[in-house]
């Protein structure tokens, strides 16, 4: 049996006993095993776009990706899963043995945050992983949006641009309260630095977009993962007042209409029950995908 260990920013903290000749069975990725997985993830290039977005931009070993990366091979080695496992736990799998196989992994983490996936996947991998046994401190159904169209822009908005490092500390504020609101943990209190440090590289990376007025951020979208076919997209946020001034739209359309230039869609997510949000995201062209969950852990 291989001995394969999980590198995190702590340490290692995950211990798999496997061996790739054996069927069903999970090892941790290496270097040069890249276009493999990648391959394997681009079959379904929205519901995978975050891990292979960690991928390009830090390969499959690296404490920016916050986990490791694991392989489900079957009986003649072939690629049937592939889940990154750290604080933020992501599967991709073809069969239900390899979502179990995950599951009795995941459990062996320590620092697990938050488990996210298509909701038919995460609701099995669930029923493997907790059992009666683990709680969880927030269970968030999503709604997976898309927009592939690059409609027209009616408005263009001269100042949205990049963020720049000297917008770091509005952009940390705004960031950690969108993932208190949502999570129920703020960043800034649980991991200051590196949620400094994750931020900071976004921005030098030019995935952060903003509209400033007055010395305020009047709107701000994260370009999380950037692959060639889809850009995905969080903590969209507008001022709370300068909401319902048509600023939110106008950005947001532009953004994506930049976006469409370097990848085929644009996906995101919002809570299930945030009707007004559906709307709006609707109104800027993009459709509903598919429903989502994200588990936030104890």
């Amino acid at each position: 049996m291989a001995v394969t260990m999980m590198r995190q920013e702590s340490g290692a903290i995950v211990k798999s006993y496997a061996h790739a000749s054996e069927p069903g069975t999970i090892c941790e990725s290496r270097r040069g095993d890249e276009n493999e997985v990648l391959e394997f993830l681009s079959a379904r290039p929205l519901h995978t776009v975050f891990m292979a977005g960690l991928i390009n931009d830090n390969g499959l070993i690296s404490p920016q990706n916050r986990g490791s990366f694991y392989g489900c091979r079957g009986r003649s080695g072939q690629l049937e899963g592939v889940a990154l496992v750290g604080h933020a736990t992501i599967i991709e799998a073809g069969n239900e043995g390899s979502i179990t196989s995950f599951a009795h992994l995941a459990r062996r983490c320590q620092i697990s945050h938050l488990i996210r996936g298509e909701r038919e996947i995460i609701n099995k991998f669930w029923k493997y992983y907790a059992g009666d046994q683990v709680a969880t401190r927030r269970i968030c159904s999503e709604l997976l949006f898309e927009r592939s169209e690059a409609l027209p822009v009616q408005e263009q908005v001269g100042d949205l641009r990049p963020a720049t490092l000297s917008d770091l500390e509005k952009v940390l504020a705004v960031n950690a309260l969108m993932a208190f609101e949502e999570g129920g943990v703020s960043p800034l209190q649980k991991d200051p630095g590196g949620f400094r440090r994750r931020t900071t590289r976004r921005i030098e990376r030019g995935r952060i977009w903003v509209l400033m007025q007055d010395n305020r951020l009047i709107f701000k979208a994260d370009v999380i993962a950037m692959t060639p076919q889809v850009a995905y997209l969080e903590g969209i946020h507008v001022h709370p007042e300068e909401r319902r001034k048509g600023h939110g739209l106008r950005c947001l359309n532009q953004l994506s209409s930049t976006l469409l230039t370097q990848a085929n869609s644009i996906c995101l997510t919002i809570n299930q029950k945030n009707r007004t949000a559906a709307a709006f995201y609707e109104k800027a062209g993009y459709k509903f995908h598919s429903n989502y969950e994200t588990i936030y852990l104890r």
